[in-house]
């Protein structure tokens, strides 16, 4: 009887021991993951910064001219074209100063066509008319000589006779060569410097009368750009003062973003590179290019400006607001390409990410990660295509877990309601089983 007790103490132990393992086999995690394959595609490398708005061009008309304020032709907010009276200043003072220069240039203007037209030609036609007669009576005095020597030589008169005409004739042809150098001195000499002298006062007074123009010119400020009055400070009657902004205009048609972007990332961008300006907070975005990547680099941000240009449709975006540019500068063809919520940090520091192989089991694996675009991952080592990853449910995921392809969160949900009615419907059951062997047993 005793043997009997023994076996049948044995038989149940091992038969509690077989059900416990079973128990402890069934209680092993497993994790319900989702996974997503390792593809290979294209991805850009996106540089995002924030930036400042400024206008394409902007001017600060400023007065050459200090005087009152006679009138303005335009408020802040007006748009002005190239050249358009925007005010005029007090100039009374001015318009005599013109009127009088005016003057003095025309008198000096009819002196020059005197000199030129009449006085320097009479003194050259009575220098050529005494030239002319001195040659007349050299040529007189020289048949006198000749004849006077014929004579000498027939014995017919004396000697003194031919030396007086001789004497004569070297007069007269002294005379003459006197008369050729005063003509030449008249022509060459005396009409160049009288009529230079002429047209340099004329010159003189024409650069008077300029001068005064011009001043009378500066009390009407024209824009010297297209664009909109951003500000005009002063007042009809007030004192314009020479080199102070009597208005600034800006030209917003066009408008250009300067950003600081460190050095690591602006040594991607070029001029002519694709880029957008955005103003979040008003939902504003216009496409653009780079037009400026400084050579240099700022020593106290140790960053590269960067100016994206781009046009303003309907002047929405106004000077001065903070903006952000997205810049695309790269394009990385053939990577291998994992979502982001796949990259996890590892205790180490490293950068990994869960592999699940076909045996179901998360492997942690460090990989190297390159270029991020939105919800995209380069990966540049440590993972192939055609490889899973896990992308949810990855986060606290121990190397080596037992995984399954589960549900989404809100199926956990449901099916977690399931087990527990299960539960429920298998205490009922036992609950039942119960009363019916206290039944038997009565």
């Amino acid at each position: 009887m005793r043997t009997y007790w023994l076996g049948f103490a044995a038989a149940a132990f091992l038969m509690m021991a077989g059900c416990s393992a079973t128990k402890e086999k069934e209680a092993e995690p497993v994790v319900p993951v989702q996974v997503t394959p390792v593809t290979r595609g294209s991805i850009q490398r996106v540089v995002i910064a924030d930036a400042v708005l400024f206008p394409k061009t902007q001017s600060s008309i400023m007065p050459k001219i200090s005087a009152p304020v006679r009138a303005f032709h335009v408020n802040r907010g007006d748009h002005v074209r190239q050249g358009q009276l925007v005010a005029e200043l007090e100039n009374k003072d001015l318009a005599a100063a013109t009127t009088d220069t005016k003057g003095a240039m025309e008198q000096a203007q009819a002196q020059y066509t005197n000199v030129a037209a009449a006085t320097v030609p009479d003194e050259v036609t009575k220098s050529q008319q005494d030239v002319k007669a001195a040659q007349q009576a050299m040529d007189a005095a020289r048949k006198v000589y000749e004849s006077r020597q014929e004579l000498l030589r027939q014995g017919a008169i004396a000697r003194k006779l031919v030396d007086d005409a001789n004497v004569a004739y070297v007069q007269a042809q002294s005379q003459f060569n006197t008369a050729q150098e005063h003509l030449k001195s008249v022509q060459n000499v005396s009409r160049h410097e009288e009529v230079k002298s002429a047209a340099g006062q004329l010159e003189s007074a024409k650069g008077k009368y300029q001068g005064a123009e011009a001043q009378l010119s500066y009390s009407q400020v024209r824009s010297p750009i297209n664009g909109v009055i951003a500000d005009r400070p002063l007042f009809p009657g007030e004192i314009a003062g020479a080199g102070s902004p009597l208005l600034i205009v800006m030209d917003i048609s066009h408008v250009i973003a300067r950003a600081n972007v460190p050095v690591a990332e602006a040594a991607f961008l070029k001029v002519g590179n694709a880029a957008t300006i955005s103003q979040t907070d008003a939902n504003i975005e216009v496409s653009g290019k780079i037009t400026v990547v400084s050579p240099a680099v700022d020593p106290s941000t140790t960053t590269v400006q960067v100016w994206v240009e781009a046009t303003n449709p309907g002047e929405r975006l106004r000077a001065g607001v903070t903006v952000k540019i997205t810049a695309i500068a790269q394009t990385i063809n053939d990577a291998i390409v994992i979502p982001q919520a796949g990259i996890l940090p590892s205790q180490e520091g490293d950068t990994v990410v869960m592999v699940v192989g076909s045996d179901m089991v998360a492997h942690e694996r460090k990989v190297q990660v390159g270029v991020k675009q939105g919800d995209k991952a380069q990966i540049v080592s440590g993972l192939q295509p055609g490889e899973q990853i896990v992308t949810a449910g990855g986060v606290g995921l121990q190397d080596g877990a037992k995984v399954r392809t589960g549900p989404a969160k809100s199926d956990e949900k449901e099916a977690g309601k399931g087990d527990k009615d299960d539960e429920k419907s298998k205490g009922k059951d036992k609950a039942k089983d119960k009363d019916d062997d206290d039944d038997k047993k009565k």
